[in-house]
């Protein structure tokens, strides 16, 4: 018979694996959109920033590769951390306007990059769980 710890921390788990898939596979959508296409926007952007165009391919990081390492649950705090980097990055060269903006319908006008950025900074400081290739015990989960 389990104990009451034992449970706490199995829906714990559970939790952590919920957080984790859910922030991967979103913003793995946002990276497939532009692997289907192509980098051109956000080089534009890069560039417009004053920043080398390369610096634009790290997007492919930010949006694909630390997803999928997020969903899987390999090296999950870094890959977490990179997507926080990603985003904050990315509302910051395209939305700078709306970072103290109300939307229309009265939310927070980068609210969707918001809860990537709080998600994945709950994921750093919880780290992946059992439920994860990692497992409970690697070091970056």
């Amino acid at each position: 018979m389990e104990t009451t710890n034992s449970v706490s921390t199995n829906i714990a788990d559970a939790g952590k694996l919920i957080l984790r898939v859910s922030l991967g596979v979103l913003v793995l959508l946002h990276g497939i959109a532009k692997l289907i296409s192509g980098p051109g926007f956000v080089l534009k952007v890069v560039s417009a920033a004053g920043l080398p165009v390369a610096f634009g391919y790290l997007v492919y990081i930010g949006e694909v590769i630390a997803p999928i390492l997020l969903i899987v649950g390999l090296w999950s705090r870094l890959a977490a951390l990179i997507v926080v980097t990603s985003v904050t990055v990315a509302v910051l060269l395209v939305k700078p306007a709306q970072i103290f903006a109300i939307a229309n319908t009265g939310g927070w006008g980068v609210e969707l990059e918001g809860m990537f950025v709080f998600a994945a900074i709950a994921v750093v400081f919880l780290g992946a769980g059992r439920y994860s290739i990692g497992g409970i015990r690697g070091r970056w989960n």
